[in-house]
């Protein structure tokens, strides 16, 4: 039976004293991972309709029945969320052991424990990517594929392409083939998704050419349009040429996926999870998938990708080292990896579960991706974060490109923003 061990991050301060009570003068912050001790270790996680308390409680059942001293005890943030509960609940003094869900940022990074002495936190997905100032603060289960063009192979066969994209030009000449053959080339939509097929579009290129362009972008040592520019005129062209239909900007982010699931529409940028989202449903256009491409051929592209559950000790626990020990064992374990992979649709190169062909070909793309060619999208992550607002930004200026607006208004508006942000 699994306990009922699911706390809410509201109104704990009661329960937690108990526990504290409990335990007082057993496990500090290093003891708990092999000592006999009773530890009671509060894990703040996301619940959502796919990680449940029923989920969270039987992925962590093992472990416990492995280590009879420590309790894991869930709990949910409610309706705030993991990040908004993070600080309130340090400020109260009231904050858990572990923390899932939240990537280290600046103003996180100085509470989290440095996981450098753990060899699985250093060897694990994207853990290079995210560490800051050379610090290694917490350790994932996989990735999220972000750099993706996701197609509907009828539509592909009508308009007779053969083969897949693997420049931009390839990919321009493949929706000019898909117009003429009477498909909807593009599925946009509006909202924050706006932006997510120039992103793609742009990213693989500018990352490839030049890797520290989020620190550089940061500093102001280089310009929006220089490097971003081009991809900007690529967008804009396919929206003159019709291929991105202005009316998307009106279509929301469920109906735009239904509207691509249903075989109304050709290509369709989105992240990685879309694939559980094709596995769920009652009915859907046959869909294949590629990386995006990059502007020049036999360019390596980037891929964007963001961490899947990432895992990080709080410095205020008293039993580090056990929560060490079971954040090890979440991100390790295989059956306990694969069932966090199946749950959210992520991805990690030797850890396999039960998945559709779609799931399949993006578990390919992730073990042709050496792990220096991910990068972070939209402000960035770890050490490669753009100014604050700029993911809001970019949004904002391609619905204005879906609307008409020139490239070079564009690019002059970012450059602009840029100059008075960034630096």
């Amino acid at each position: 039976m699994i306990k009922a061990r699911l706390l809410p991050a509201v109104g704990i301060t009661a329960v937690a004293a108990l526990a504290l009570a409990g335990c007082s003068g057993s496990a500090g912050a290093g003891e708990g991972g092999d000592s006999n001790e009773k530890v009671t270790l509060r894990m703040l996680v996301n619940v959502t309709p796919n990680l449940t308390e029923e989920f969270w409680n039987e992925l962590v059942a093992p472990f416990e029945k492995a280590n009879e001293n420590i309790d894991v005890v869930i709990q949910d943030p409610g309706a705030e969320g993991v990040a908004a509960a993070v600080p309130r609940l340090l400020a109260s003094g009231d904050a858990p052991d572990i923390v899932q869900s939240l990537a280290p940022n600046g103003k996180l990074a100085p509470e989290l424990v440095d996981l450098s002495q753990y060899e699985w936190a250093k060897n694990g997905p994207l853990a290079e990517q995210y560490s800051m100032d050379g610090k290694y603060l917490m350790a994932g289960i996989g990735v999220q594929l972000q750099s993706l063009f996701f197609y509907n192979k009828t539509a592909f066969e009508e308009a007779g392409i053969t083969e897949l994209p693997e420049t931009v030009d390839d990919l321009t000449a493949a929706l000019g083939k898909l117009k003429d053959a009477g498909w909807t080339p593009i599925q946009e939509g509006g909202d924050w998704m706006s932006s997510h097929t120039l992103q793609s579009l742009a990213l693989p290129s500018v990352i490839a050419e030049n890797p520290k362009w989020y620190q550089e972008m940061s500093a102001g040592e280089v310009t929006f349009g220089e490097t971003y520019g081009p991809a900007i005129e690529v967008f804009s062209d396919w929206v003159k040429q019709g291929y991105v239909p202005k009316e998307a900007l009106g279509i929301k982010y469920p109906d735009a996926e239904q509207s691509f699931l249903s075989g109304k529409t050709a290509i369709y940028s989105m992240g990685s999870w879309f694939a559980g989202s094709q596995a769920k449903a009652a009915d859907s256009a046959e869909i294949g998938v590629f990386r995006a491409p990059a502007m020049d051929a036999g360019e390596q592209p980037a891929m964007g990708a963001n961490i899947a559950s990432p895992y990080s000790i709080l410095k205020v626990s008293e039993h580090q080292d056990a929560a060490a020990k079971l954040i090890e064992y979440l991100t390790t374990d295989k059956t306990a990896v694969a069932d966090q992979l199946e749950v959210d649709g992520n991805f990690r190169d030797g850890y396999e579960y039960e998945m559709t062909d779609l799931g399949k070909e993006l578990l390919q793309i992730v073990a042709d991706t050496p792990a220096e060619a991910y990068t972070p999208t939209g402000g960035g992550y770890g050490e490669r974060t753009l100014p604050d607002g700029y993911a809001n930004e970019i949004n904002t200026q391609t619905q204005a490109l879906m609307g008409g607006t020139s490239a070079a208004d564009v690019v002059e508006a970012m450059d602009a923003w840029f100059a008075a942000n960034a630096g």
